[in-house]
């Protein structure tokens, strides 16, 4: 399996909704379940929260947050968007959880004040679902200042398909980037993972298959 470049990340998601007709919404479904499953194995015992963009990375969020109540977790999400900023599938997604009465907070200033520092106490995980793959140069304020204090906190980090803040073709994390001890990724490993000192964001790498068919993949040569 080798690694993917930004590009054929999006050409592969092109790909599965375009010309084989699979929708976006499956493919986040597929994602957040069986990114939830690798957290479950990893032992869950106390309350998580879930960090969310307005991205299709919040959206894999919102789908992992959904997945872990249904098995009884203790759940909640920070949103650093007004729910009107969340679109698409992400959007879909979201208002399910709304519907749901999940625990759910919208953090618009986006700082590392007391009410931040306050959701993110006492947990037991931090699921890092900010940004995605398409991230270049160093991440910017507010969104710096809240991977800084999920840093700070006790809590283990969970990033999901890439720690935030780390550039996907290069490794290289020219800003803030979250310090995983577990990173989940999609399809195949990132081609920056290989780079030297990555691993010290990713923490230990685990493949989630998210439903491509088997022949995009075979002609990618993964």
């Amino acid at each position: 399996m080798r690694h993917l470049t930004r590009a054929e990340v999006r050409d592969l998601d092109r790909q599965a909704i375009e010309e084989f007709g699979l929708p976006g919404i499956v493919l986040m479904e597929n994602a957040g379940r069986g990114a939830t499953e690798k957290l479950l194995s990893a032992g869950v015992s106390g309350r998580v929260v879930v960090c969310c963009g307005k991205g299709n990375n919040g959206g894999d969020g919102f789908v992992i947050a959904r997945h872990l109540e249904n098995q009884g977790v203790a759940v909640q999400v920070l949103l650093f968007a007004e729910f009107d900023e969340v679109q698409g599938d992400a959007g879909v997604n979201l208002g399910v959880l709304r519907k749901a009465g999940t625990p759910l907070h919208t953090i618009t200033e986006m700082s590392t004040g007391g009410n931040l520092e306050d959701h993110l106490a006492n947990a037991e995980w931090i699921v890092d679902a900010l940004l995605g793959t398409g991230t270049r140069g160093p991440v910017r304020e507010p969104y710096a200042g809240v991977i800084e204090a999920m840093n700070r906190s006790d809590a283990r980090r969970f990033s999901v398909d890439l720690p935030s803040g780390l550039d996907c073709d290069t490794g290289a994390a020219p800003g803030p980037c979250v310090r995983a001890e577990l990173t989940v990724t999609f399809v195949a490993p990132k081609v920056g993972f290989a780079a030297p000192g990555a691993t010290k964001f990713t923490g230990d790498i685990q493949v989630v298959d998210i439903g491509l068919p088997r022949r995009m993949l075979t002609s990618a040569t993964l």
